[in-house]
C-alpha cells in the first residue's frame, strides 16, 4: 500500500506559478513504477498532465509542455509539478498517481484555481 498526499494548490493569477508536491508514505522510486500528475476540471474527465518513470523519463500533455515540469526527490519520496505561465484553463483538481506492476494508487487531490 502507498498513501499519496498532494499539496501546493491554491489561487494564482494568470501568468503565475505554483509548485505541487506529492509525498508518498514509502519509496516510489522503483524502476518498474511510474508517477503521474492528472487533473480534472469541473464537468470534464480526468486527464493526464505529466508522468515520470522510475528511471526519470518524463512525458507531458501537449497543453502543458514547455510550461510544466515534473521532477522527483527519491530521498524524500516526493514528486513535484512545477507549473509556470498558468492559464485559466489550467484550473482543476490535480491528482497524484503511482503505478507499479501490481497496483495503482491515488491521492486526494489539490485544487488549483487560476484567475484571469
Amino acid at each position: 500500500q502507498v498513501q499519496l498526499v498532494e499539496s501546493g494548490g491554491g489561487l494564482v493569477q494568470a501568468g503565475g506559478s505554483l509548485r505541487l508536491s506529492c509525498v508518498a508514505s514509502r519509496s516510489i522510486s522503483s524502476i518498474n513504477g511510474m508517477v503521474g500528475w492528472y487533473r480534472q476540471a469541473p464537468g470534464k474527465q480526468r486527464e493526464l498532465v505529466a508522468t515520470i518513470t522510475g528511471g526519470g523519463v518524463t512525458n507531458y500533455a501537449v497543453s502543458v509542455k514547455g510550461r510544466f515540469a515534473i521532477s522527483r526527490d527519491n530521498a524524500k519520496n516526493t514528486v513535484y509539478l512545477q507549473m509556470n505561465s498558468l492559464k485559466p484553463e489550467d484550473r482543476a483538481v490535480y491528482y497524484c498517481n503511482y503505478n507499479d506492476l501490481h497496483s495503482s494508487y491515488w491521492g486526494q487531490g489539490t485544487q488549483v484555481t487560476v484567475s484571469s
